[in-house]
């Protein structure tokens, strides 16, 4: 295929404020669409240069102990990969350093989904509850009791195979539990939850492979632009912790060819991506999301997703009636801008996520004076975006992230630490087990300077205890590498100089960043690698499929209020406490409800 734009050698470094191709750069017509028929929103701007398999002798355990990641290689999620030094089974043990293991619970009623989930927390009537969900599979906890959890309500489309398309007793036909927010609102005096409907990611119309993916698969991709469904968000008042309790106030389309975004039609096709992950709001006036809002917003290399998401501002001040202030994007993300998508080193890769994943992380609401909003996009790098304006937001400054090929580049931000040492902490995830990927840093970045944002460190890779028999995480199998840090607001105060992640098969890992020059692993829990023996698994004998072993610790939540840390394994939910890290744990009720965090 021949390359429309040749790739230069230069890093892709965001320019300003984009809303229309460069100046100087004109739009250029994919000539070589012809492989996707008639599309015209499928980026051929460079040519062709997906990774290869990694060479098997070029990378694996090294004499030291360590592990030498493959340089690069291409998408391939399904498969495992072994290398000499690898355990031949996944590990049953598990390991804890400063730690204490309050409560476990595992089993279907605790693992709506095997991979990925979300949660919120909400106070109702002096008991504390927790939700975890993911689309159509969802559950509700009392967890007052930390030692007690109750399961108030559980969520399926078991009985209809799943199907998103189907209505059944718990979920109307296209309706789901997309990623949400939930906030206190003081206007309705209520709890408020954006809810974000978005593209379904795993999907049947595309594959990674060549032939499969969007580059080659001209039916797969008018497939998924006839389907119907809303693509954006709706906006619930919750009047008690069951679904029965949501009030839907408001449904937006992020379409913006809509005529009008609050009464659009799911039942027929909308473009762009919808409102991606988790919108951010704190309950106030404005709100911002990630999101594209049309089918123009094409430019990513990843095979089977047809968009590349920028980010919309929002006012909350009536939750019924959201309004559009403001839509932002980097140049190069936009058809039509060909000249500054080629000048990343990636285009052409067929392989690496441009655009947003998760919406802006802002350490001080607009509201409360805060002045900036902080964006990763993947193979895009991290923007510093000026906010105090939210009707006119505003590039400041912007660093490259090293490429990291394959695996998601950069998907979080962690802002708790900004306002005492102006550091900000950017990382990824890996996609593939077996750590068949370059290694996900959790990069620290000095953002005192907010035009000149520059990367000054990593947090420790996790090591495992001499205990576990190995010397890298990579021997144990499943995915290795940062999720996130839970949530941007959590019940109560953030610690200072402590950050938990979620690690995958290195479980919960708690970072002492007091002082950034000399970040340290102050805990850790490691679970074992799947469950126990229950009627509940997915199969005849009541064992714990394999193929749901590889994405183990998934997502960690933290009541900073109660010191108590939520760990979300692939096989159920562990409650933990480290005294001497977060203070003493409350295992019973809250002495105050969660509103929103700082508050």
């Amino acid at each position: 295929m021949a390359a429309l734009v040749a790739l230069t050698a230069g890093t892709y470094a965001g320019a300003p404020r984009a809303g229309s191709p460069a100046a100087g750069s004109p739009a250029r017509t994919a000539t070589a669409a012809g492989a996707a028929g008639t599309d015209p929103n499928i980026p051929f701007v460079c040519q062709d240069r997906r990774p290869q398999a990694a060479d098997p002798n070029a990378y694996g355990m090294q004499l030291d102990g360590s592990f030498l990641a493959p340089a690069s290689t291409p998408l391939d999620e399904e498969n495992p990969h072994p290398f000499p030094g690898r355990r031949a089974e996944y590990d049953g043990r598990q390991y804890v350093k400063n730690m204490t293991v309050e409560a476990a619970y595992e089993g279907y009623d605790f693992t709506p989904d095997f991979f990925h989930t979300w949660q919120n927390i909400v106070d109702f009537d002096g008991r504390r509850y927790m939700f975890q969900y993911d689309r159509s599979e969802g559950r509700v906890y009392d967890i007052t009791d930390v030692k007690h959890v109750k399961v108030v309500e559980k969520m399926s489309r078991e009985d209809v195979g799943g199907d998103e398309s189907k209505a059944n007793g718990t979920w109307a036909a296209g309706d789901y539990w997309g990623a949400s927010t939930i906030q206190w609102n003081d206007r309705l005096r209520a709890y408020v939850m954006v809810q974000s409907f978005e593209d379904k990611r795993q999907i049947t119309e595309l594959g990674d492979e060549p032939g499969k993916d969007k580059y080659g698969n001209p039916e797969g991709v008018a497939k998924l632009r006839a389907k119907p469904g809303l693509k954006g968000f709706k906006v619930y008042r919750l009047n008690g912790p069951r679904k029965a309790d949501w009030q839907l106030i408001s449904t937006v389309s992020t379409d913006s060819t809509q005529p009008d975004p609050l009464h659009s039609d799911p039942n027929r096709p909308q473009q762009g991506s919808g409102s991606l992950d988790v919108p951010y709001w704190d309950g106030g006036k404005y709100m911002f999301i990630a999101v594209a809002p049309n089918d123009t917003y094409a430019n990513t290399e990843y095979p089977t997703n047809l968009h590349s998401a920028g980010y919309q501002s929002y006012d909350m001040s009536d939750p019924s009636a959201p309004k559009l202030l403001d839509t932002w994007h980097l140049p190069g993300q936009v058809t039509g801008e060909e000249e500054a998508y080629a000048r990343n080193p990636r285009c052409g890769n067929r392989t690496s996520w441009l655009g947003a994943r998760m919406s802006l992380f802002v350490p001080t609401p607009v509201e409360r004076g805060g002045r900036y909003g902080f964006a990763v996009q993947g193979g895009l790098g991290m923007t510093v975006l000026d906010i105090s304006d939210p009707a006119r937001m505003r590039q400041v400054g912007h660093v490259d992230l090293p490429p990291s090929v394959a695996g998601t580049e950069g998907d979080n931000i962690d802002v708790s630490q900004f306002q005492r040492t102006g550091m900000i902490y950017v990382s990824g995830y890996p996609l593939t087990e077996d750590c068949y990927e370059p290694y996900k840093p959790i990069y620290q970045i000095d953002a005192r300077d907010p035009a000149n944002p520059r990367i000054v460190g990593q947090l420790p890779r996790p090591t495992p205890p001499k205990s576990a028999g190995i010397t890298d995480y990579c021997q144990r199998r499943g995915s290795f590498g940062p999720k996130r840090t839970g949530y941007y607001t959590n019940p109560g105060r953030h610690d200072d100089g402590t950050l938990v992640y979620g690690f995958y098969n290195a479980g919960a890992q708690v970072f002492d960043v007091k002082n950034p020059a000399r970040p340290e692993i102050e805990a850790y829990f490691v679970p074992k690698a799947f469950g126990t023996k229950t009627r509940d698994w997915p199969t005849e004998d009541g064992t714990f499929p394999e193929w749901a072993m590889g994405n183990q610790t998934h997502g960690v939540y933290v009541e900073w209020d109660r010191n108590v840390v939520w760990v979300l394994t692939n096989h159920g939910i562990y409650a933990l406490s480290a005294k001497d890290v977060l203070g003493r744990p409350n295992l019973g009720r809250p002495k105050e409800p969660f509103r929103n965090s700082g508050s």
